[in-house]
C-alpha cells in the first residue's frame, strides 16, 4: 500500500515573512526615491550643459553629448523601471502572506468565491459549501489566472481515478516545502489578473477560422502595393503643394489627385476590412494582460527542476522539441500591444500615430496576417499551455493548503475491497480550536449509517465532514483526519433541498428530483457513496416514515453505502429492525436551562431531544400535558 507523506510539524511562519517583505519594500522605495533624484539630475543636468554649450556655439560637442545625454537618461529611467518591477513584487508577496494568514484563521470573506462554478444540480457541491461564501474553493485557491480556477473547480467537481490521485499527492507532498517557489509563482501572475480578460474568449479566438490566412499572398500584394504608392505620392503632393504656395510653381493638380485617391482607397481597404479587424481586437485586446501572465509563469515553469513525475509531464509541454512557449507567447502579446492602439469602434485607430502610419501602410491588414499566422502555428499549443499553467496553479493551491496544515493528512488510496474511514477527522472549514473531531468507518458496499440527534448538535455539520473530507481526497489532497483509508466512490449529497418559485418546485419535489438523481448515479453501476439529511423532510410524518424505511431498504439491496441522518427516532428504529444498519447519535445535555452540546459521535440511538427546550428558550410557552 502507498504511503505519501508530507514532511511538515508545524505552518510557517507568515508573519515572519510579512515583516522581511515589509523591510526589503522599505528599502526598495529608498533606491526608488535616489534613482528618481538621479532622473532628475541626469535630465536636468544634460539640458543645462548642452544649452549653454548651444549658447556658446560649440555645435560639434552639442551633437555628440545629445545622444549621449539620451542614452544616459534612458539607461537611468530602465534602471527605475526594474525597481518599481521589484518593489511590486516584493508587495505581491506580502499580501500572499497575510493571505495565508487570513485563510489559517478562516477568515474568507475577501477571497474569491467561485461562485460562477456552481451548479445547483450538481450531484454534491451546492450541500458541501464547495463554491460561494466560506467555502472550500476558498480554502484552497491561490490561482491567479482563469485556466487555473477553472481547472481547480474541474479536480472538486469531478473525483478523480486512482492512480490519477496517487500522482497529484505526490506533485503535492513535492511542492509543500517548496514556499518559495509557489509563492514566487503566485506573485508572477498578480500583477497581470484583468477583470476583462477570458481564458474563454481566447479559446474562442483560437478556434475562430482564419479570415486573411487563406489569401495571404494577395493581401500582402495589396498592402504593400497600396503602401508604396501612398508612400510615395503623399511626400511628393505635399512637396508640390508647398511650391505653389511658396515658390509660384504651377498647381500641381495631378499630384495632390494621386495623393487623395491613394489615401481614399487605403481608408476603403480598411472600412472593407474593418469586421475581421475589430473581431480579432475583440478577442484578443483585453487579453494582453492573460498572455502576459501565461508569459511570467511558464517562465517560472521552465526554470523549476521537478521530480514527481505528473509536475514533469506537465513541464515538459513547455519544452517540446526545444519549441520555446515563452518566445511564442511574448511574440503574440508584443503584437497585440501595437494592435491595442488601434482601438475597437475606430475607422483607422483610436492613436493618432497608428491612424496615420495605418492610413498609409494598412498596418491592419499586417497585424491580422502576423496574428493569424501565430494562432495556424500555436492555437493548438495555446490550450495546452494554458491547462498545463492550470495545472500548476491547482496543484500549487493544493499544495499551499497542505503546507499552511501541516497536521492533516494523504488518504491511503484503497486498490481492492471497499472501505471509507477516517480517525480523528474535523471539518476543514472550520478553525482548528473550533473543530471536534470524530472517527468514522465504513467496511462494505450496501452499509447504511443512521445518524440521530438533537436538534443543532452537529448531525449536518458530521455529514459535511465526511463529505468534505472525501472531495479533498479524491481531489489529491490531504483530508482534515489524523488518518484515511478511502475506496474511489461517486459521492451524491441531499441536504439543502428547497423550494423553487420561479420553477414552481416544492421543496418535496425538489427532495424526490434528488433521490431520482441519486438513483440514476446508482444504476450507472458505480460505487457511490451517499449523505441525505433529513429525508423527505417536506411531507408528513407519516408518509415521511414510510417513503424513508422504503428507500433505506432500496438503498441497501443496491449495494449503495452512506450516511442517513435524521430527527425521527422511530424511522431509525423500524428500519434498523429490517436491515442490518448501524447506528449513531450525537447528544446534548441540559444543565440549569441551559443545552450543552459535545459534538461527539456516539453509537447508538440519541437518548435525548432538546426540540421543547429550544422552542422553551425562544418563548413558547410549552404545554405540560400535550
Amino acid at each position: 500500500m502507498q504511503e505519501i507523506k508530507f514532511i511538515g510539524t508545524m505552518p510557517p511562519d507568515f508573519e515572519s515573512r510579512i515583516q522581511q517583505y515589509r523591510v526589503q519594500i522599505a528599502e526598495m522605495d529608498k533606491k526608488l526615491k535616489r534613482v528618481s533624484l538621479l532622473r532628475l539630475a541626469v535630465f536636468t543636468g544634460f539640458m543645462v550643459i548642452i544649452l549653454m554649450l548651444a549658447n556658446a556655439g560649440f555645435t560639434v560637442l552639442v551633437s555628440i553629448l545629445l545622444p549621449v545625454g539620451i542614452l544616459a537618461f534612458a539607461l537611468v529611467i530602465r534602471q527605475y523601471n526594474r525597481l518599481v518591477r521589484t518593489r511590486g513584487n516584493l508587495s505581491d508577496l506580502k499580501k500572499i502572506n497575510e493571505q495565508e494568514i487570513r485563510i489559517g484563521q478562516r477568515n474568507l470573506k475577501d477571497m474569491e468565491t467561485g461562485a460562477e462554478f456552481l451548479n445547483p444540480d450538481h450531484a454534491y457541491a451546492p450541500d458541501l459549501d464547495i463554491f460561494g461564501p466560506y467555502s472550500l474553493f476558498q480554502l484552497l485557491n491561490r490561482t491567479t489566472t482563469e485556466a487555473g480556477k477553472i481547472r481547480l473547480a474541474e479536480w472538486l467537481m469531478q473525483p478523480a481515478e486512482r492512480g490519477m490521485v496517487l500522482e497529484r499527492q505526490k506533485a503535492v507532498a513535492e511542492l509543500a516545502p517548496e514556499i518559495d517557489w509557489r509563492q514566487q509563482f503566485q506573485a508572477a501572475g498578480m500583477p497581470f489578473a484583468n477583470p476583462k480578460s477570458s481564458y474563454v474568449q481566447l479559446v474562442k479566438w483560437i478556434e475562430t477560422p482564419a479570415k486573411l490566412l487563406p489569401q495571404r499572398t494577395r493581401y500582402l500584394t495589396a498592402a504593400l502595393a497600396l503602401g508604396l504608392t501612398a508612400t510615395l505620392a503623399i511626400p511628393a503632393g505635399i512637396r508640390h503643394l508647398l511650391l505653389f504656395l511658396l515658390d509660384n510653381r504651377p498647381f500641381p493638380v495631378m499630384y495632390l489627385l494621386l495623393m487623395f485617391v491613394s489615401l481614399i482607397i487605403n481608408k476603403q481597404v480598411i472600412k472593407k476590412l474593418r469586421p475581421v479587424t475589430e473581431c480579432t481586437l475583440h478577442d484578443l485586446q483585453y487579453n494582453v494582460d492573460l498572455l502576459a501572465a501565461s508569459e511570467s509563469l511558464i517562465s517560472r515553469i521552465e526554470m523549476a527542476g521537478f521530480r514527481s513525475e505528473l509536475l514533469i509531464e506537465w513541464q515538459s509541454v513547455f519544452r517540446t522539441n526545444g519549441y520555446s512557449a515563452v518566445k511564442e507567447i511574448g511574440r503574440l502579446r508584443q503584437t497585440m500591444e501595437i494592435f491595442q492602439q488601434r482601438g475597437s469602434r475606430q475607422m483607422i485607430g483610436k492613436n493618432d500615430f497608428y491612424g496615420i502610419f495605418n492610413a498609409i501602410w494598412l498596418l491592419d491588414i499586417y497585424l491580422v496576417l502576423v496574428t493569424e499566422q501565430w494562432k495556424a502555428a500555436n492555437g493548438t499549443n495555446l490550450k495546452e499551455w494554458s491547462t498545463a499553467i492550470g495545472n500548476f496553479e491547482s496543484i500549487s493551491s493544493l499544495a499551499a493548503y497542505a503546507c499552511a496544515n501541516p497536521d492533516f493528512v494523504f488518504p491511503e488510496i484503497r486498490e481492492s475491497g471497499y472501505q471509507i474511514s477516517f480517525e480523528n477527522s474535523g471539518h476543514p472549514l472550520l478553525k482548528a480550536q473550533q473543530r471536534v473531531c470524530n472517527d468514522f468507518e465504513l467496511m462494505q458496499k450496501g452499509s447504511v449509517v443512521i445518524v440521530t440527534g438533537s436538534n443543532m448538535a452537529g448531525k449536518s455539520t458530521f455529514l459535511r465532514t465526511v463529505g468534505c473530507n472525501l472531495v479533498l481526497a479524491m481531489a489529491g489532497a490531504p483530508c482534515c483526519a489524523g488518518s484515511a483509508r478511502i475506496s474511489p466512490v461517486a459521492l451524491f449529497t441531499s441536504m439543502r433541498t428547497q423550494d423553487n418559485l420561479q420553477e414552481g418546485i416544492s421543496s418535496f419535489y425538489a427532495e424526490l428530483k434528488r433521490v431520482e438523481h441519486l438513483l440514476q448515479l446508482i444504476a450507472g453501476g458505480q460505487p457511490v457513496f451517499f449523505l441525505l439529511d433529513e429525508m423527505f423532510k417536506g411531507t408528513n410524518s407519516e408518509d415521511r416514515y414510510k417513503g424513508g424505511v422504503s428507500l433505506i431498504r432500496q438503498l441497501s439491496m443496491l449495494n449503495a453505502s452512506g450516511i442517513i441522518s435524521t430527527h425521527d427516532l422511530n424511522l431509525a428504529k423500524v428500519a434498523s429492525q429490517r436491515l442490518s444498519i448501524r447506528h449513531y447519535s450525537f447528544n446534548s445535555t441540559l444543565k440549569d436551562e441551559k443545552i450543552i452540546f459535545n459534538y461527539k459521535l456516539t453509537e447508538g440511538f440519541c437518548t435525548d431531544f432538546n426540540a421543547s427546550a429550544l422552542m422553551k428558550k425562544s418563548g413558547i410557552d410549552i404545554l405540560p400535558d400535550v
